[in-house]
């Protein structure tokens, strides 16, 4: 039994890589060569065998990059969407006609958000952020909204809610479940997730609404005006610079589309012709269709959990990213076939799938080693595969030690929750909301069994904590430096703000998943 596990020297070796990750962490440095040296020095220790530790370097990415590698696919072929909608400016039309019903500070803050937050939860808060910043923040800001009032919404909304739950494209759970173990499914995760974003999101959002209220004023384009004057200095490029795991191309993206979000209306009427005129027509209906064809995927992910029959059976596993995918794939052939024509498409095609990979490498591509040495304390399949061993020699490393320190572990689920909560805030130190999802993920499945705690709930809860710390709401050097240089505010401003609102979220979705989903 694995009570009864001897502890080895490659447990003692295995839980001061962690200890060095985790550090590494809260220094803010990146922790990509910790994970490699610790995968090594853990196979050395196992096998004594200094050339398989050396293959354990390789086969530890390699492994991660099979598990993962469905991650990566839909990221590039999201991307590839994206691009193609910008391409009919149809990504700008989506947005547009919300500015309409901001007809004052108080209904644009909750606008602000709903849009990020639908736009996050398709494409990530990589293109909802330039976009929602120039469309709908200088409406916003006309209306009567606080600029930093505008940065808290959107931080929430997109860094927060949609990117801790991640439920469309499924990053975030299946780094999760795949740490968990082979029994957690990841369309399990996600619904857990989703439920504690909205709990975490709305309690936020509704703290973050009661403190700036009185901060607003009546309409004016004075406001915007002044506004417009503001300067960003220099913060957004210089503190991008600091962050690590790529996050600041996770966080900028494509944001050099609509560094000037005032000119967006300007750049539609007068500096491209061919999209108000040729394209006009396709621009309009693909702002349409993008939008309903996720929808429908949605709907067949959603409605057979609440036990309405479409036809189909629920999606389970990677079905539900692969339908996520597969959609963003159809209409990017569509979109681009619209937009360039029947010959040329053929090759712009082609050209936008291979920019989503490049960016799909960029910003989770750091995560393979990390996730390698996580699986490898894992046992099973995933550590046979960094050791290059059978699958019954393969040490579970971590449940060893979660088993062998089982008296000290206090059994009370709220403190283990927020155990867990706590290690994933301090793995999201670093600026990146998932570096830490292997951690946080291998903990849940090690602790939950030993303590009787569903091991789903506890890996959304440590979900949360990584996702909302590093993501972009808690931390000044995390994507949040996007978020406040559009709205030009100050991002140790923007901090302050979000701290009470984003922490009494965490501390009450915390506590309902003990309470309900244990």
């Amino acid at each position: 039994m694995l009570q009864q596990a001897t502890i080895s020297a490659a447990h003692w070796t295995y839980l001061a890589g962690v200890a060095a990750v985790v550090l590494t962490m809260v220094f803010r440095a990146n922790v990509v060569v910790p994970s490699i040296i610790a995968t090594f020095a853990v196979a050395l220790a196992w096998t004594g065998s200094p050339v398989t530790a050396l293959a354990s370097i390789f086969n530890a990415s390699f492994v991660a990059a099979k598990e993962l590698f469905n991650i990566f696919l839909v990221i590039a072929l999201i991307t590839s969407l994206l691009n193609a909608l910008k391409s009919l400016r149809s990504d700008v039309l989506m947005v547009q006609p919300f500015r309409a019903v901001m007809t004052n500070g108080h209904s644009a803050f909750f606008i602000l958000a709903a849009v990020t937050y639908v736009i996050s939860l398709f494409f990530w808060p990589t293109p909802a952020v330039p976009l929602v910043s120039a469309v709908l923040l200088p409406a916003a800001i006309v209306a009567g909204l606080p600029p930093l009032a505008g940065a808290m919404a959107i931080a929430i909304a997109g860094q927060g809610m949609a990117l801790s739950s991640d439920y469309v494209i499924g990053v975030a759970p299946g780094i999760s479940a795949k740490a968990a173990g082979a029994a957690i499914s990841a369309a399990a995760v996600a619904d857990r997730a989703l439920s504690l974003s909205l709990i975490t999101g709305g309690i936020a959002l509704l703290l973050a609404y009661f403190s700036i209220r009185k901060l607003i004023q009546p309409g004016s384009e004075a406001l915007l005006e002044r506004w417009q004057r503001q300067s960003v200095n220099g913060e957004l490029e210089r503190l991008e610079a600091v962050g690590t795991f790529d996050k600041a191309e996770m966080a900028r993206g494509t944001s050099t589309s609509y560094e000037e979000p005032l000119t967006i209306d300007a750049e539609i009427r007068h500096e491209r012709p061919h999209v108000a005129t040729r394209h006009e027509a396709w621009s309009k209906l693909f702002a349409i269709l993008a939008p309903l064809g996720f929808a429908a995927v949605i709907a067949v992910m959603v409605l057979p959990k609440l036990g309405v029959d479409i036809g189909s059976a629920e999606l389970k596993g990677g079905a539900a990213a692969a339908l996520v995918g597969g959609m963003g794939a159809a209409l990017m052939i569509l979109a681009t076939l619209a937009a360039e024509g029947a010959r040329r498409s053929l090759d712009v095609c082609a050209d936008h799938i291979t920019d989503g990979f490049v960016f799909a490498f960029k910003a989770m591509g750091s995560v393979l080693p990390i996730a390698g040495f996580f699986f490898l304390g894992a046992g099973g399949d995933l550590a046979a595969g960094v050791l290059n061993v059978p699958v019954g020699d393969a040490p579970p490393l971590l449940f060893n030690l979660i088993q062998s320190a089982e008296p000290w572990i206090p059994h009370s689920h709220i403190l283990v929750a927020f155990g867990v909560l706590l290690v994933g805030m301090i793995t999201g130190v670093d600026g990146s909301g998932f570096a830490g999802l292997p951690l946080t993920g291998s903990l849940a499945g090690a602790l939950g069994p030993t303590v009787g705690l569903d091991v789903t709930t506890l890996c959304a809860v440590g979900q949360m904590g990584a996702v909302w710390t590093g993501g972009g709401t808690l931390i000044a050097w995390s994507s949040l430096i996007a978020v406040a240089g559009f709205a030009r505010v100050s991002v140790l401003d923007t901090v302050r703000a979000l701290l009470l609102p984003v922490l009494a979220g965490l501390a009450v979705s915390t506590i309902c998943a003990v309470l309900f989903w244990s």
